[in-house]
């Protein structure tokens, strides 16, 4: 192969790899979503659960850990999806975080415009309360 080919083909072979981590980030990012949502759900029918019904102190709850059920009680079950949901927020924010340089490499690699805007951050809970005082 000629020296011209071989830079095409290298090229080539770095962009396809680039764009497979992308995809692959996007349903990571998608399917830890679904968990998160399932938590929220999970958490959401305790709650129901806990306000609908007189629950007594030391009351359990089934829960599914893979092909295995096993009663815990409520408020350790509401802890545990808590930190489940906590540990899913963290890990989703950090992939959100790394795909965001990998698009804008992808952009640079296949030579489109830089996209204005993308690198935005959105405003803290404490920024935000600051600028509206």
């Amino acid at each position: 192969m000629t020296g011209n080919t071989q830079f095409v083909l290298n090229h080539l072979t770095e962009l396809e790899k680039l764009a497979e981590e992308v995809l692959a980030d996007k349903q990571q990012i998608i399917d830890l979503d679904k968990r998160r949502n399932q938590n929220r759900e999970a958490l959401r029918a305790l709650r129901d659960k806990k306000n609908t019904t007189s629950a007594q102190k030391g009351h359990k709850e089934w829960v599914c850990f893979g092909n295995t059920f096993i009663k815990l009680p409520q408020s350790k079950t509401e802890d545990m999806l808590k930190q489940d949901q906590k540990s899913l927020d963290e890990e989703i924010t950090k992939l959100r975080d790394l795909l965001k340089p990998k698009v804008a490499q992808l952009r640079e690699m296949e030579g489109r415009p830089e996209v204005k805007g993308f690198d935005l951050k959105s405003l803290t809970k404490e920024e935000a309360l600051a600028v509206h005082r």
